[in-house]
């Protein structure tokens, strides 16, 4: 396994649409292990193929805490295919947008099908903190990071911010 290095917002790698996986073959299956060392090193609860630089419909996902025993979700081509009417505001963050978080409004249940590291479709019945994570990682597979839903102001505050504390100047409020 190895750990990838993380894109950073404005990569332009993560504002492009991933191609589905044909097979889940040794090929993705490393790359989901990788995926799954990188975010268990960042730290963070979940990873998407395009952050890494790879254009794939892949992602992994682990909410466990750091005194349970990892349960590590690998999804090749997830889709929704139902989401609940009610909807949850939840502060998210990203990898891709280091230190950075907003509240944002999304679905509160989703059921999710999925290719999973054998190449077995599944289905997964997904709330809470998973059922955001699932979709917060499945956005960034069609290019669509968690600040495209906010109010464009909200959205430019946190990426000048970003912009500033990566060119090392204080960031201003």
């Amino acid at each position: 396994m190895a750990i990838l290095p993380i894109l950073v917002a404005p990569n332009p790698v993560l504002k492009t649409k991933a191609k589905p996986v044909d097979t889940v073959d040794d090929e993705i299956r490393q790359l989901m292990n990788d995926m799954l060392e990188t975010m268990y090193n960042a730290p963070g609860i979940g990873l998407a193929a395009p952050q890494v630089g790879v254009s794939k419909r892949v992602i992994v996902v682990d909410i466990t805490t750091e005194d349970e025993e990892p349960n590590p979700l690998c999804m090749a081509n997830p889709e929704i295919i139902w989401a609940s009417e009610e909807e949850e505001l939840r502060e998210e963050g990203c990898l891709s947008l280091p230190e950075q978080f907003a509240e944002v409004v999304r679905p509160k249940a989703v059921r999710v099908r999925y290719l999973d590291k054998e190449g077995e479709i599944r289905e997964l019945d997904a709330d809470e903190l998973m059922g955001i994570c699932v979709q917060h990682e499945m956005d960034h597979l069609d290019g669509t990071l968690f600040v495209d839903h906010l109010s464009s102001l909200k959205r430019n505050m946190i990426l000048r911010k970003l912009r500033k504390s990566r060119s090392g100047k204080p960031a201003t409020v």
